[in-house]
């Protein structure tokens, strides 16, 4: 079976995951949880969960030490069990926590580590099934081979059979030289797994008990290989960042081979979840947050930050523009510098060129909205709407009340305020009347020069 049809077999029996995240998470110097920190925009553990669901687990529980409240918070209504680890015995014993939370489950179980998050679905696939091919192994164990094994465990295997793992500390020469590094994640039988973890003990330095430990116990335990990419641990800030710099240039690659043109792709800053479409030009430092699509034939000019917000076809954004969540761009329109959008809805065609904030409204199609223009849509305690219809034209450095419908094809002379709905085609001049008295400014620079 060829590794594309492993990873695309149906998953043979119930499936469980048992996720550990138990660790003190020192290193980060964070008061939220470690798996909690974020990766394209997506904590770690909600990454995980990610591809736990594209897999199918009938049940999943995560296992921490302390920070539960925090962790429960972040799962809340998604069918996950929190155990708490304490004191901490070591991975083994972590493991064993889960099992009260899988009592009468009867299938197979993944476990994964919370600070190792980028494990595909693809991965876990062919792990469970390798767990049922044709030697039946009791343990099947997830291995990678980076460019420097360093001070990795070494997985002792031929033709996919482990024979053991032994610590970096601990290997000889000649299995120092072993390139295949263990993971530490597995994928176990349950009718085997809380027996090995019962008989595992607690006879060494650390006086721990060892998850690795159950392969020696188990008498057949198999090795499958993945990309270290999807196995890079996170330990510490630093360690965050690498990771997120990995994912993102492979996504910057996935956008580029999908035929969107970054033009300065290590500037680009993609969502675990942004949608790119064809033909899209992104220039540079373009930041994308969580819940962003882009339609095909858009430009996204530079500096611009986009988060929630959706941009159909033939649109022109920026550059120094912000579309914050509920933004929805129309077909052709334009949205200019240092323009910012929130909770719009801009028409076809309509145009925000420049310095305007846009809040809470909806702009019909091929309105012209100003340089300046503000739709004043909080007055301290709710949210108001505010309407400008389609080919309406908003003068510059003008403020629109909300509630307030501004007609089809009315115009709003530049600086008014205005605060009753208008018409449509109507003009509507909302400002002070200006007044002049001549001579005034000569005579008073006078009075005071005497001074």
């Amino acid at each position: 079976m060829s590794t594309d049809q492993t990873a695309a077999a149906a998953i043979p029996r119930p499936l469980a995951a048992v996720i550990l995240a138990a660790g003190r998470g020192t290193r980060m110097k964070s008061d939220l949880h470690k798996v909690l920190h974020p990766i394209a925009g997506r904590p770690m553990l909600a990454h995980l969960l990610a591809s736990v669901d594209a897999i199918g687990a009938a049940k999943r529980v995560v296992v921490v030490g302390s920070g539960r409240e925090q962790v429960e918070a972040a799962v809340a209504g998604q069918s996950v069990t929190v155990a708490v680890q304490e004191p901490q015995l070591g991975t083994g014993h972590a493991v064993q926590q889960a099992e009260a939370a899988l009592a009468g489950f009867e299938g197979d179980v993944l476990i994964l580590y919370g600070d190792v998050p980028l494990v595909s679905s693809a991965t876990m696939r062919a792990m469970v099934a390798r767990l049922h091919a044709a030697d039946a192994p009791a343990v099947v164990v997830l291995g990678f081979r980076p460019d420097d094994a360093a001070h990795y465990g070494r997985v002792i295997a031929a033709d996919g059979v482990v024979y053991r793992i032994v610590e970096y500390k601990d290997a000889d020469e000649a299995e120092r030289m072993v390139d295949l590094c263990n993971s530490g994640l597995m994928a176990v039988r349950s009718d085997a797994l809380w027996d090995l973890l019962a008989r595992v003990g607690n006879h060494n330095a650390a006086g721990e008990y060892y998850l690795t430990d159950i392969l020696a116990l188990s008498g057949h335990a198999a090795v499958v290989e993945t990309d270290p990419a999807e196995v890079a641990g996170i330990n510490s800030r630093g360690e965050l960042a690498a990771v997120e710099a990995g994912w993102q240039a492979r996504r910057r690659v996935q956008a580029m081979a999908d035929g969107a043109t970054l033009i300065a792709p290590d500037t680009v800053w993609f969502a675990h979840d942004t949608v790119v479409g064809r033909d899209v030009t992104i220039e540079s430092n373009v930041v994308f947050g969580p819940g962003a699509v882009v339609a095909d034939g858009v430009t996204i000019h530079a500096f611009s930050h986009i988060a929630g917000a959706t941009i159909a076809s033939g649109a022109d954004v920026g550059p120094y523009a912000r579309l914050r969540p509920g933004a929805v761009i129309g077909a052709g329109a334009k949205v200019g510098n240092f323009v910012e959008i929130k909770k719009a809805v801009l028409g076809a065609g309509a145009k925000v060129n420049h310095l305007s904030y846009i809040g809470d409204a909806d702009v019909g199609a091929k309105a012209n909205v100003g340089a300046g223009t503000i739709t004043c849509n909080y007055d301290g305690y709710n949210k108001a709407r505010t309407v400008i219809g389609a080919g309406a034209f908003v003068g510059s450095n003008s403020a629109l009340v909300a509630p307030v419908v501004i007609g089809d094809g009315a115009i709003v002379g530049a600086g008014s305020v205005v605060t009753r709905d208008v018409e449509a085609d109507a003009l509507v001049v909302a400002r002070g009347r200006q007044e002049a008295h001549p001579g005034w400014a000569a005579r008073f620079r006078a009075r005071m020069a005497k001074r």
